[in-house]
């Protein structure tokens, strides 16, 4: 078994002074490494029924669309304001270094859709809690929220209290 921590790689002071960023990249070179962590990510979910998988741009979207192949179910892009073509939910959030709004399109949930919610890192919890809410608002069922990797120390956990969340790596 590879040991994916040792493909996280630190970068200081990104994206602006005083974030340690945890960088997936060299994660993402690996092929072996990189089906370790998507064979982890999916043993996550144990047998829960799963209908979608969502992805939060940007880093959400590389094990997000694995995750789906995998369980073979539909994957949905949630992206930052304006990117998406159709009609879309909107759901503002901050985040260790900010605010900024998310958005999903409204035709992606259908409710009593079960949805498992991925991104790479869990830091405070501003953009994994937008997207549970916008599954919610759809009529959707936040199965679970999981992550390559959570920041224990950002509390991001403390925000997705009614939910399964799960991940591979604490920091």
């Amino acid at each position: 078994m590879i040991d994916i921590s040792e493909y996280i790689r630190d970068v200081a002071d990104f994206p602006k002074p005083g974030v340690m960023f945890k960088d997936i990249t060299p994660l993402l070179l690996n092929e072996k490494a990189t089906r370790e962590c998507l064979e982890q990510l999916v043993s996550l979910v144990n047998d829960q029924k799963i209908d979608k998988v969502i992805g939060i741009e940007s880093r959400g979207f590389f094990f997000g669309m694995m995750i789906a192949q995998a369980l073979e179910v539909g994957f949905v892009p949630i992206r930052k304001s304006g990117k998406l073509p159709y009609d879309t939910y909107k759901e503002p959030y901050s985040l260790e270094y900010g605010m900024d709004v998310l958005e999903m399109h409204e035709d992606a949930i259908q409710k009593g859709d079960r949805v498992l919610v991925h991104d790479d890192v869990l830091a405070t919890g501003g953009t994994a809690k937008a997207a549970c809410n916008m599954v919610e608002r759809a009529g959707g069922i936040v199965v679970q929220c999981n992550f390559i990797m959570q920041i224990d120390f950002l509390k991001g956990v403390d925000k997705l209290k009614k939910y399964d969340v799960a991940s591979l790596l604490s920091y």
